[in-house]
């Protein structure tokens, strides 16, 4: 993606079902889940760089023993890092305990990290908060083993003031309100409550203190938990919780905004946020991978049974588009074929972009991720010539010459890699003129792979900003003399932020936005700025179910093709020679192209929960006031 995105994060739950032995007698080491884990997080790197962390659970540990382990980092590369750390821990204790090297039991009760339970997780440092701190799995300490719970997640709450509050009265005192903190207080509030309340039903059955523990541990209602815990949670949510007991759990958010998946054999039982990930890490087919259902919890217990439970009411399923066209990994057997699809459907605009002459247009894509949506558009342009080859060739019928019939067949969609991206250039130098010249060349360009006076198409993911279309991408391109630059985005305009785990929150960043607003200057009508902004103000107090999405009312005297035009005239450098003209997807291509992903809520502003439209109409609050900051 030409704009860069980021994404909160991807989770990654291992609980190994057989002893720690067995993996050491087949698999010839005991430290099998942590190679798992590390793979999988390494496989699921494309949902965040810039944080990472690991936690583990020893199973049946006695008192004294340490059970649990957690390591985090927020370097450069932080599942490296986290895993050296780890590696070096354990060659560290082998070394200076050579007695360790062959000894399973040795290794669970001395070497930290090495346990039956496993949580890793990856995440991008949105809104500027990149910090140790915020890097997940989050501990929440107890001296009884089954309040202890780590969780990790991939989620954003539009409503976390709300839950702050109720746990307030609770009668708790979370430290911040942040909404992981305040996520893990509430599941932990609840998690109190079931315990305290079997210990007094076990002790009144007659078992002493020590005996009710593991009573306790087999009788608690993982799901009765979360049910009662995320009763008024609002926001898209893939969440995972381990307790120091050893149970677990993945819990889906109701719509299905945020990603998830399981599987399980006689060895072990994974859930992830990316399906090729479990695939590729344990050699499984795509069948064998399940989705997680929206509002249903994945729960292990600490002997090992696994349950699916329904713990809230599902909704309509809205799961997120914008992951399948950019941030989900391409290797995935639908979602390769849904991008693909993508670059089909919009190609008939782009004929008509280019007067349908294919013979003087070189096709393209902005690398990395565009290129299944590339292959998709070529494949649909390759579909065209063939239809008008054999209309050619059945005009002429049997007199058609061997010159003629090569002629015709040797026409075909030019296809170059026009637009190289350079290693990852930093800009540290802060004056503007001179950080922008550098910001240009991120892009570099294949020379000669256009002819003077060609229309070139050139395909993209989205288009967010504009940033870096304008100030590197588009100027490289004109280098090469085209005629004309068709930018193509394979997902629809983004006119509204997104409030449920990716990093879209203010209104102005978006090019469509400020081609809305450019369009209301040049006809006149930007009185209406204030008046959508007053009425989103009335809103204020209002009861997020009642809330209207006004920021709809800024869009709508528009067509789609206008905001197109107007972006193109906005992202045009002033000194560009070729003409540029921008293509978006359309809301029904998308929606062909993913049948099973209709959360649309940036392109449309159809929110799948209460607290969307209200995160809307705060943000156009901002943008009025000009603050600048996150709506939620």
């Amino acid at each position: 993606m030409s704009d860069a995105i980021k994404h909160e994060c991807g989770i990654s739950v291992i609980r190994l079902l057989k002893p720690l032995e067995y993996y050491k007698e087949k698999y010839g080491t005991a430290f099998y889940g942590v190679n798992k884990m590390y793979l999988m997080m390494e496989k699921q790197h494309n949902r965040g760089q810039d944080g990472a962390g690991f936690a583990s659970i020893k199973l049946d540990m006695n008192a004294g023993e340490r059970y649990m382990s957690r390591v985090r980092s927020s370097q450069q590369q932080p599942i490296q890092d986290i895993f050296a750390q780890i590696n070096d821990r354990i060659n560290a204790e082998i070394e200076q305990n050579p007695e360790y090297a062959n000894d399973v039991a040795l290794q669970k009760k001395n070497i930290p990290y090495i346990g039956e339970l496993l949580l890793g997780h990856v995440r991008y440092g949105t809104f500027g908060k990149n910090s140790i701190e915020s890097v997940h799995p989050f501990l929440r300490q107890n001296n009884w083993m089954h309040r202890n719970l780590i969780m990790a997640g991939n989620f954003n709450m539009t409503n976390v003031h709300e839950l702050f509050d109720n746990l307030v009265q609770l009668g708790q005192h979370p430290k911040e309100m942040a909404d992981t903190v305040t996520v893990m207080e509430k599941i932990g509030h609840f998690l109190d409550d079931a315990v305290a309340k079997l210990y007094k039903q076990i002790k009144k059955e007659g078992y002493n203190k020590q005996e009710a523990s593991p009573l306790i541990a087999e009788r608690l209602k993982i799901a009765k938990i979360l049910r009662r815990a995320a009763k008024n949670f609002d926001g898209g949510y893939a969440m995972a919780g381990l307790l120091g007991h050893g149970d677990a759990f993945v819990l889906r958010d109701p719509a299905g905004i945020r990603p998830a998946y399981y599987y399980q054999d006689d060895e072990v039982a994974v859930v992830a946020s990316e399906r090729p990930a479990i695939q590729t890490v344990f050699n499984v087919s795509y069948d064998q991978v399940h989705e997680l259902d929206p509002g249903h919890a994945f729960i292990i217990k600490k002997d090992g049974s696994t349950s699916l439970k329904q713990v809230l009411e599902s909704t309509e399923r809205k799961a997120c588009s914008f992951e399948r066209i950019y941030f989900s990994r391409g290797s995935d057997k639908e979602i390769y074929q849904e991008r693909k699809e993508l670059g089909k459907l919009i190609f008939p605009k782009i004929l008509d972009a280019i007067d349908h002459n294919i013979k003087k247009t070189v096709f393209s894509y902005i690398p990395n991720t565009a290129e299944t949506s590339f292959f998709g558009m070529v494949k649909e342009a390759q579909n065209y010539l063939n239809k008008k080859k054999e209309e050619q060739i059945l005009s002429i019928g049997s007199k058609i010459t061997s010159e003629e019939l090569h002629e015709i067949l040797d026409v075909r969609p030019r296809i170059e890699k026009v637009a190289i991206k350079d290693a990852k250039l930093r800009t540290f130098i802060t004056q503007d003129d001179s950080r922008d010249d550098l910001v240009a060349h991120v892009y570099d360009i294949s020379y000669g792979s256009v002819d003077k006076g060609d229309n070139l198409v050139i395909i993209d993911d989205s288009i967010v900003r504009g940033t870096t279309l304008k100030k590197s991408i588009l100027r490289i391109l004109d280098r090469l003399s085209p005629k004309k630059i068709i930018v193509v985005s394979s997902a629809p305009q983004i006119r509204y932020p997104d409030c449920y785990g990716i990093d879209m929150a203010k209104l102005e960043d978006f090019i469509a936005f400020r081609a809305a607003l450019a369009l209301h200057k040049d006809r006149g009508t930007v009185g209406i700025v204030e008046d959508i902004y007053k009425k989103c103000l009335t809103q204020i107090d209002t009861k997020d179910t009642d809330v209207v999405n006004y920021v709809k009312e800024f869009y709508a005297p528009f067509t789609a093709d206008e905001i197109s035009k107007k972006s193109g005239e906005l992202l045009s450098p002033k000194d560009i020679k070729a003409e540029v003209e921008i293509i978006y997807q359309t809301i029904e291509n998308l929606h062909q192209a993913c049948p099973k992903n209709l959360g649309d809520w940036y392109f449309t502003g159809n929110y799948p929960t209460a607290g969307g439209n209200r995160v809307v109409n705060r943000a156009f609050i901002n943008f009025f006031e000009g603050k600048n900051q996150r709506a939620y």
